[in-house]
């Protein structure tokens, strides 16, 4: 087949924008054959874009032949173009289809697609992630994806509007950032490295300079975990306040969720009816429990977690089916937080840390950080790590660290909630996890 170039061809539209209203109208529209239907003397071209799909009709006995040529030769996931007038009618559900009168072919596909792009028939996860750029031409992918796209833009316009800066701080690094085991080692000419868990030493450090900074960027953690909500390379949204305690950046963290899910609910509707997911934009403020205050709730349920011990994923469902939405966990054991978050003063043991849950979901960790390097640098002692490891961070505090505070969001988590999909490979893009390496 000689395929064609797309020579002086500009697109007018995409396919959501072709509506009765512009009934008659000449429209060019590229995509890709989503669906080849013939019945006699008419054949269907269903063409999706990134925006949607729409009908081309094609009545074979009145539109010039080397058209009808074309398109017979045309095939599911065929790139192409059209050329054709729009007309209103009720044969479809959109009340519109495109009556061409010239097609142009961009390039071919196999015949035998490894998943059914229409939907219809649903295809096992490996699979789609197999074929993982053919599953995100999926209606319901991309949906997803369109929210998320949407929830970053609503997080940082809101952060934008609260004098937020943005930054970005290095993936390669010389020392953990939280400690532990969870690091990959990596080979930096001849040095040992690691890939950054999260950016919360630099973005500590920028608040003595931007005193409100947020960064959006991938981070690594090489835990074992292989289960529906765990990755190994994930996107955080980070967020750090000088001058600020736990109370602060929570009201922070709960208004720009809150902000989120409004602007979602808002201009996703068509996404999240193809998701068949009622959002409900949270009412303010999220309500908050102790630590202590959860023990003794899950007490009343039957499950008993002794005093200091993390809670376990089966409590935390426990929990969920009480608090099904947004809620706050704070006033955490201290040994049970990271070395950088600050203990209470007047009960050293309980630490200003605090997580915000959906249901039994982690979605964010924060707290209010330690600011006086002494106690930091006896945090770092009691948590088993080498202080001499963070020279170059403790330095910092030699320059008049300001009180200060922060949160991570995990953005695949978010969207998970946004769009009421169970399953965090499905919202990440090439998702990498403990098994999986590829696409």
């Amino acid at each position: 087949m000689d395929l064609d170039s797309m020579g002086d061809w500009v697109r007018t539209q995409y396919t959501s924008q072709v509506t009765p209203d512009i009934d008659g109208q000449n429209v060019t529209l590229f995509g890709w054959v989503q669906e080849v239907r013939d019945l006699g003397g008419l054949r269907f071209l269903i063409l999706q874009d990134r925006e949607g799909t729409v009908q081309i009709t094609i009545p074979k006995k009145r539109i010039p032949p080397e058209v009808l040529a074309k398109s017979d030769s045309l095939q599911k996931r065929y790139s192409f173009a059209v050329k054709g007038s729009v007309k209103k009618t009720n044969m479809t559900k959109r009340g519109v289809e495109i009556i061409p009168t010239d097609i142009k072919i961009f390039s071919t596909a196999t015949e035998q697609l490894p998943i059914d792009i229409t939907g219809k028939t649903p295809a096992n996860i490996e699979v789609r992630l197999d074929a993982r750029s053919l599953d995100l031409t999926l209606e319901t992918s991309l949906a997803a994806f369109k929210i998320q796209h949407t929830a970053l833009q609503a997080i940082r316009t809101f952060l934008f509007n609260q004098d937020f800066m943005e930054a970005h701080s290095p993936r390669i690094i010389a020392s953990a950032t939280e400690g532990g085991a969870e690091l990959f080692c990596i080979d930096y000419f001849g040095q040992k490295a690691y890939l950054a868990q999260s950016p919360q030493l630099y973005k500590e450090e920028l608040t003595l300079s931007f005193e409100k900074v947020f960064e959006v960027g991938p981070f690594f953690r090489a835990e074992e975990s292989h289960t529906r909500r765990h990755l190994s390379e994930f996107t955080s949204v980070d967020v750090e306040m000088a001058f600020a305690n736990a109370d602060n950046v929570m009201t922070l963290l709960e208004q720009t969720i809150h902000h989120t899910v409004g602007v979602v609910k808002e201009k996703c509707q068509t996404e999240l009816n193809l998701l068949n997911h009622n959002l409900e934009v949270p009412a303010l403020p999220f309500k908050r429990l102790t630590y202590t205050q959860v023990l003794e709730e899950l007490k009343t349920q039957s499950t008993d977690i002794p005093w200091g011990e993390d809670i376990t994923t089966d409590a935390l469902r426990v929990l969920g089916k009480i608090y099904p939405c947004f809620y706050f966990i704070t006033e955490w054991p201290t040994h049970t937080k990271a070395f950088y978050i600050k203990p209470q003063n007047d009960n050293p043991k309980i630490s200003e840390g605090f997580d915000l849950m959906y249901g039994y979901i982690e979605l964010t960790s924060g707290g209010t950080r330690i600011c006086d390097k002494t106690q930091l640098i006896e945090r770092l002692k009691e948590k088993g790590l080498n202080p001499d490891s963070f020279k170059m961070h403790l330095q910092a505090f030699d320059y008049g660290m300001p009180p200060h505070a922060g949160w991570a969001i995990g953005l695949e988590r978010l969207t998970m909630i946004l769009t009421g999909i169970k399953n965090i490979r499905e919202v990440t893009l090439y998702p990498r996890d403990r098994v999986r390496l590829t696409p």
